[in-house]
C-alpha cells in the first residue's frame, strides 16, 4: 500500500467513528460531548498536565489531529489570539464545530494534512497534537511540518505511540506468539493490529532523530490505560482471554515496575 493508499484508508478508519467517541453519550449535545470530555480525562489524568492549556493564552496556537474536540475546547478557554484545527476527517471537523459552538468559542477548523499543513512559514507559538502523528504514513515529514510552522523559540508538545511499550508486548503475544509467529515485528504488530491500518510506534532514539533539528527536546513515556487495560480498551480484540485479562491484570505493579513501558511518547520541544 503505497502512501495515498494507506491516508485514504486511515481517513476512512477514523471517519467511522472519531477518537474516543464510544465514551460520548448524553441527550442533548452538551450532554454528548461533556459525558466524552469527563471520561477522556478520568481515563487520561496527564494530558492537562502535559498540554499545559492555560500557556495558550495570547498565543497563536495550533492543534494538528482535534479528533472530537475536548481539547481543542480547553485551548479555545484558555484565550489564545487566534487558534487553529486541521484534522483528516470530516467527522472530527464536524463534532469539534459543534462542540465549540455549545461553549460559544471560535476556532479556524478545517480538512487538511499533517504532512502539508496549509499555513505559512513560523505562523505559530505553540503546536499541539496528541495521539496523532503516528497515524500519518510519514510521521517524520509531519513533524517536520511542526517545526516549520513554528517560530523562532515556539512549543511543540506532541504525543506518539511509544513502541517498547506493555500494548505492543500484549498484541505481539496474541498475534505473534500465539499463532506461532514468535518473530513477528513489532513494527508489523502495530501497523495491522492497533487502531488505524499503518499505525507506527517509535523508540526514545526514532524521536529524538525526528525531533533533532529543535533546540531542546524532552522527551518522557507516560503508561496509557491500554497498558492498564482500562475503559474500553480493546474493542478490535474482544474474547474471553481479554475479559480475564482486564480482571487480573496487575495494575498497581505494572505502575510501579513498568513505568518505562508505557504506549505514550509525550515530546515537549522548543525551536
Amino acid at each position: 500500500m503505497d502512501d495515498i493508499e494507506l491516508k485514504t484508508s486511515v481517513r476512512g478508519f477514523w471517519n467511522q467513528a472519531s477518537c474516543g467517541e464510544i465514551y460520548a453519550r448524553g441527550e442533548s449535545e452538551k450532554a454528548y460531548y461533556e459525558s466524552h470530555g469527563k471520561a477522556k480525562y478520568d481515563m487520561e489524568p496527564y494530558i492537562a498536565d502535559f498540554a499545559k492549556f492555560t500557556e495558550g493564552r495570547g498565543k497563536d496556537v495550533l492543534e494538528i489531529g482535534i479528533g472530537m474536540g475536548a481539547d481543542h475546547v480547553e485551548w479555545a478557554k484558555s484565550k489564545p489570539r487566534s487558534l487553529g484545527g486541521v484534522d483528516l476527517t470530516p467527522r472530527s471537523v464536524d463534532h469539534t464545530k459543534k462542540r465549540l459552538q455549545i461553549y460559544g468559542l471560535e476556532s479556524d477548523i478545517r480538512v487538511a494534512d499533517a504532512e502539508e499543513l496549509p499555513f505559512p512559514d513560523e505562523s505559530f507559538d505553540l503546536v499541539y497534537s496528541w495521539g496523532v502523528l503516528h497515524h500519518s504514513p510519514n510521521t517524520a515529514k509531519a513533524v517536520n511540518e511542526v517545526f516549520r510552522i513554528l517560530r523562532p523559540g515556539g512549543i511543540a508538545r506532541i504525543m506518539i505511540y511509544h513502541k517498547y511499550s506493555l500494548t505492543g508486548y500484549m498484541l505481539w503475544a496474541r498475534y505473534g506468539l500465539a499463532n506461532g509467529l514468535p518473530f513477528r515485528s513489532l513494527e508489523d504488530i502495530y501497523c495491522h493490529h492497533l487502531e488505524s491500518p499503518g499505525t507506527k510506534a517509535f523508540s526514545i532514539e526514532d524521536a529524538e532523530i525526528m525531533f533533532s533539528e529543535f533546540s531542546r527536546v524532552a522527551i518522557r513515556v507516560q503508561l496509557s490505560f491500554g497498558d492498564l487495560l482500562e475503559g474500553a480498551v480493546g474493542q478490535r480484540h474482544q474474547g474471553g482471554l481479554l475479559t480475564l485479562a482486564k480482571k487480573l491484570w496487575p495494575r498497581r505493579l505494572l505502575k510501579r515496575f513498568c513505568k518505562n513501558h508505557g504506549l505514550m511518547l509525550l515530546i515537549d520541544a522548543r525551536k
